[in-house]
């Protein structure tokens, strides 16, 4: 389960004041059902600052956490996330031709480490992530990325067209990669800003990103499984651009 090795803080009134104190979290899981005055406060809370939330069965909860919960468990972030804004602008002022990566239901933590842990290594800006059905940034994250985690910049946001939309206006080309495209990474320009969608193994990119990209391209595929896995598949594109860079 993604919450392995999180760190939790539970009970309405703890999770309220963290939210008031500008503590981050990665979700806030909340029990079926659950219905107060003081309840809605917390549910308002989690809406005003674009904390991710999650109903799930009272089970649940008491599996994650041993004590009087309330109906309420917080998984703490084990990063500090910046805005998508300040991670475009940055990267944008950081060199000419930034190039980063956009996570469409990647959902493994592995794989997302080992994508930061690629990306750090070819010289990227940072990885832009979903706020609800994306891999969760834990200890197994972090692990996987040997550290990448902690020194690249991570966005999250509520929908990922938000943050298609301000690259676009700021530049950027939107790359898809996908076993769909008419053509390949090889005859694809990478070499202005960049922004790279990588697909999740079993639903690939949704609609909604495809039909806002620039290009796609696919990578070429010789044998009979018909794809790799998206943390290979992510390494060979970086550093296809990072290839088309030094030329």
């Amino acid at each position: 389960m993604e919450e392995q090795k999180m760190q939790y803080m539970f009970g309405i009134h703890p999770v309220i004041e963290a939210v008031k104190a500008g503590k981050k979290f990665e979700k806030v899981l909340l029990k079926q059902s659950l219905d107060s005055p003081v309840f809605r406060d917390l549910m308002d809370l989690l809406r005003k600052n674009g904390i991710p939330f999650q109903f799930v069965p009272v089970e649940r909860l008491n599996r994650i956490v041993k004590g009087a919960h309330q109906g309420v468990v917080a998984c703490i972030s084990n990063i500090d996330y910046v805005p998508y804004e300040t991670l475009i602008d940055t990267a944008l002022a950081s060199r000419p031709d930034p190039f980063i990566v956009i996570l469409d239901g990647v959902s493994d933590v592995r794989n997302l480490g080992a994508i930061a842990r690629t990306l750090e290594c070819a010289g990227g800006s940072g990885i832009i992530i979903p706020a609800k059905g994306g891999a969760a940034i834990n200890a197994d994250a972090i692990k996987a990325s040997a550290g990448a985690l902690m020194r690249i910049s991570v966005a999250k946001v509520p929908n990922l067209r938000l943050a298609a939309y301000y690259l676009k206006q700021s530049g950027f080309r939107i790359i898809s990669v996908t076993e769909k495209a008419p053509g390949l990474i090889y005859g694809t320009d990478m070499k202005g800003p960049c922004a790279f969608v990588m697909g999740s193994e079993g639903k690939g990119i949704s609609q909604s990103m495809l039909d806002l990209s620039d290009d796609k391209a696919a990578i070429p595929m010789a044998g009979e499984i018909s794809s790799l896995n998206v943390s290979v598949a992510t390494s060979v594109v970086l550093y296809e651009a990072v290839r088309q860079r030094m030329e």
